[in-house]
């Protein structure tokens, strides 16, 4: 069984290398995702509870989809398992849409016959995956809008304001405040080499992005998620909750361990909490356990090692993972939460503080003007 799943693993791992990636989503637009993926599984699991078989199963389901490129997905699954192909071999040709935990925890759960219960877990995982991911989202898209929002207002203020005022202050050069000064000569500078700035803002966030897509600019993001203060507290969870669950959910269904931190390591993105998955699966064939090796990583908390270790020696590991993936699902979104409610009034204060200093450097030579008209 072992050998089995390994093999199937591989040539799952092998597809999704090969695959090529959509260059835009104009074309990708009817591409099948996880939500659809979500309902072939919740569906396909009910009809194999229900007794019925799994070619007349996927046949069902291919009439049932609105989607037609997943519709088209589900007949090539269904003419793979008519031509004798098992499930999870049939999977592997299609490693865009189910990847090589998927894959893996299919095939062991063909070998056990509970197929239908594993179905079901795995649409339960890709549920509070989404759920996790939209948690993030919500929880840090205010904050980057009202960010973006404020640098907007204050460079039209600066582009479009200011230069209306600067002949009105002229007379009064000597004695406009610091703050007006400094605003007007970056007033002045905007306008003047708008072109030029904006050309180097571009070339700037085109080489930035470049590098971040190349392999030592994704070392070093990856590097930096895990060490930054703040940021390394947020994705250790998030990877956490990503790897644990699926490690649990492996081992509970027979999974072997390599099989299992394999699949791990296809779920997580990041290279260096892969290189800790890589050190696990080492440790582990070299006869240690798995807390020694949460041990030695500097960024994995240690409540997640004593856990580990206290599964370990009770012989539940499986339940220990799940539990600990649930646990820190459920404290990240505590604190996403907290971080959204203290960024807001922070955002806000500050916000205000701009505006209050760019309105105090425009009113204040306006009343040193009808002074001195007086």
């Amino acid at each position: 069984m072992a050998l089995e799943i390994t093999a199937l693993r591989e040539t799952a791992r092998k597809a999704a290398l090969a695959t090529p990636k959509p260059r835009t989503r104009l074309f990708a637009r009817h591409r099948p995702g996880v939500q659809d993926r979500i309902f072939f599984t919740e569906q396909l699991s009910l009809l194999l509870e229900t007794g019925t078989p799994l070619h007349a199963a996927l046949n069902a389901l291919g009439k049932q989809v609105a989607n037609p490129a997943m519709a088209a997905i589900i007949n090539r699954l269904q003419e793979q398992v008519t031509s004798g192909n098992s499930f999870s071999r049939a999977l592997t040709h299609f490693p865009d849409m189910f990847p090589v935990s998927y894959v893996t925890l299919v095939a062991a759960a063909e070998q056990g016959g509970f197929l239908d219960s594993v179905l079901l877990e795995l649409k339960n995982m890709d549920e509070k995956r989404m759920e996790l991911r939209r948690t993030v989202t919500s929880a840090l898209s205010y904050p980057a809008f009202l960010i973006a929002f404020s640098l907007f207002v204050v460079v039209f203020v600066l582009m479009e304001v200011f230069p209306k005022f600067a002949v009105m202050f002229a007379s009064i050069a000597d004695k406009l405040p610091v703050t007006t000064l400094v605003l007007m000569r970056f007033s002045h500078f905007l306008v003047r080499y708008w072109p030029e700035l904006g050309a180097g803002v571009a070339v700037a966030v085109a080489l930035l992005v470049w590098w971040l897509r190349s392999d030592a600019g994704r070392a070093a993001l990856d590097r930096f998620k895990l060490s930054a203060f703040g940021l390394r507290d947020i994705y250790t969870r998030i990877y956490l909750i990503q790897s644990l669950r699926v490690l649990g959910l492996s081992l509970e269904h027979g999974v072997s361990v390599p099989d299992a931190l394999s699949a791990c390591r296809e779920v997580v993105a990041n290279r260096e909490f892969r290189r800790f998955l890589t050190g696990l699966e080492e440790t582990v064939n070299e006869g240690g356990g798995f807390s020694a090796a949460f041990q030695t990583a500097s960024f994995i908390p240690p409540m997640v090692s004593q856990m580990v270790t206290t599964g370990e020696e009770t012989g539940k590991l499986p339940l220990v993972l799940g539990r600990i993936a649930l646990y820190y699902e459920r404290e990240l979104a505590r604190n996403l939460a907290t971080f959204s409610r203290m960024v807001e009034p922070v955002m806000l204060i500050v916000m205000g503080a701009v505006v209050g200093l760019i309105v105090s450097s425009l009113i204040l030579p306006i009343f040193k003007l009808s002074q001195a008209v007086h």
